[in-house]
């Protein structure tokens, strides 16, 4: 598990409309497969982050972080994705840190007001649905109301990738310098889950997206997390597949559905 017990060695136009469109859209994303050649594992390197991804805090900010997580575009233009196993109950009381980096927060701090899970998550907490969309609550500034994706231009939501093709996976280790790391990288499929190869995603990596380019853009396709809460070691990382049940998760979020209430995750049977 690579979330709430880290180590240093395992982790663990109208809505109705657009949202149509989205969802043809997202089936159409794909890249062709390609086989990776066996190389040396690489190590992921720390930077100083990017505006999209930010760390999550379970507990507030004052106390250390728990998991990464994406801004994902949407029409309501507040939703991010981490895993499912990364939280429970309501999701209400975490903060989520987009760009967080030193102890610095360039782009705000947000709450999260509510949280969405796929059903087989609620019933079994099947490894395969081990992903959850946040709602993250407005802020006045200035005098007018601002939405996270107003702030943060959030990434597109794409099928589950190809054995070969390449992501960028950015993420926040939890005690490690207080910076976030990236690696860029193939995967491959493992019993059934895409996975990478890289070191240095220990605890609080849970929930990181799978960045993959699209023509110009960047794409969700995956995040730490399914088999084994994400990896029981620190230089391979799973996520479960994305694919329509993915999909009708995030159109169920973005239309502002009744929320979700999280169970207690289990363990990662490492």
């Amino acid at each position: 598990m690579r979330s709430k017990y880290p180590s240093s060695a395992v982790r663990r136009p109208r809505l109705p409309a657009i949202l149509t469109a989205v969802a043809a859209g997202f089936a159409l994303i794909g890249a062709p497969a390609a086989a990776s050649a066996a190389a040396p594992i690489p190590t992921a390197r720390s930077f100083t982050g990017v505006p999209g991804v930010g760390a999550l805090f379970l507990n507030g900010i004052s106390q250390p972080h728990s998991c990464t997580a994406d801004v994902v575009s949407s029409p309501s233009r507040d939703l991010v994705l981490t895993a499912a196993h990364c939280l429970s109950g309501d999701g209400k009381g975490a903060q989520f840190a987009p760009g967080y980096h030193d102890g610095q927060t360039p782009y705000g701090v947000w709450q999260v007001s509510a949280a969405y899970v796929d059903p087989h998550w609620l019933s079994t907490q099947d490894p395969q649905h081990d992903y959850a969309f946040l709602r993250i609550a407005p802020q006045r500034r200035g005098g007018r109301l601002v939405r996270l994706g107003d702030v943060v231009p959030g990434y597109q939501l794409g099928l589950a990738p190809r054995p070969g093709d390449r992501v960028r996976v950015v993420s926040y280790p939890y005690g490690i310098d207080d910076k976030p790391i990236t690696c860029t990288v193939p995967t491959y499929t493992s019993t059934g889950y895409p996975a990478f190869d890289c070191h240095g995603y220990v605890g609080g990596t849970s929930g990181s997206g799978w960045l993959a380019r699209r023509g110009r853009s960047q794409v969700v396709v995956g995040l730490i997390g399914g088999l084994h809460q994400g990896g029981c070691v620190e230089y391979t990382s799973y996520s479960p597949r994305f694919d329509r049940d993915t999909l009708a998760l995030y159109l169920r979020a973005a239309r502002g559905a009744a929320p979700d209430v999280l169970p207690e995750p289990g363990s990662d049977g490492c």
